[in-house]
């Protein structure tokens, strides 16, 4: 009689509990931040971004996602952010990172360059307007009917997001928001090519 033999090494992750368990560590991580910042006297959202100064570039740019004024900006931020990300790493996990990397770079020096002097940014929106242009793009770069059921999908629920890329709001960071979401186009851009190019090598 032969038994069948089990592949040496720990059992692959399944997709999805691969998908809750890093967006539901990462919304943990910025509600843990945001109760560190306000049991502390100094406030940690001065290490937001600060368009034109040396300071506000670097420190600033990766410090501002995981940075919110209060519980409410946070919690605005936390739900989008949690649905679009476990949707992103759902549909190509290598290709959520990359969206996540560049909205959050290209929203920051955005930021950074155009809003006005002697202000403070933070928060995670900029990231959450990437994910929503990755996956919007996606639907049509891709050019697969999955994909863009999908960013239908998303603009059905999130579509009044776009009205955010808009300067409505002395507070809203309309520019976060724009160059987040242009970063995430741009992520769908460069992740479409990456795969055609690997298809056709």
């Amino acid at each position: 009689m032969t038994l069948p033999v089990q592949p040496a090494g720990p059992r692959p992750v399944h997709p999805l509990r691969r998908a809750l368990a890093t967006w539901g560590a990462l919304a943990a991580l910025l509600w843990a931040v945001l109760a560190v910042d306000l049991v502390l006297p100094a406030r940690l959202t001065m290490w937001g971004i600060t368009p034109r100064t040396l300071d506000g570039l670097l420190p600033g740019i990766a410090a501002a996602p995981f940075l919110h004024a209060d519980a409410a900006h946070l919690a605005a931020n936390t739900v989008p952010l949690v649905v679009m990300g476990v949707v992103c790493a759902l549909r190509d996990w290598r290709g959520m990172w990359a969206a996540l990397g560049t909205a959050l770079v290209v929203s920051g020096l955005g930021v950074w360059l155009i809003s006005p002097a002697h202000s403070v940014t933070v928060g995670a929106s900029g990231v959450v307007f990437g994910l929503f242009g990755y996956l919007l793009a996606r639907g049509i770069v891709m050019r697969r009917l999955g994909d863009f059921l999908i960013a239908l999908l998303v603009f059905l629920v999130y579509g009044s997001l776009i009205w955010g890329v808009l300067p409505t709001s002395p507070y809203v960071s309309w520019q976060a928001h724009l160059f987040g979401f242009l970063g995430g186009i741009a992520a769908a851009i460069a992740v479409a090519r990456s795969r055609r190019a690997k298809a056709a090598a």
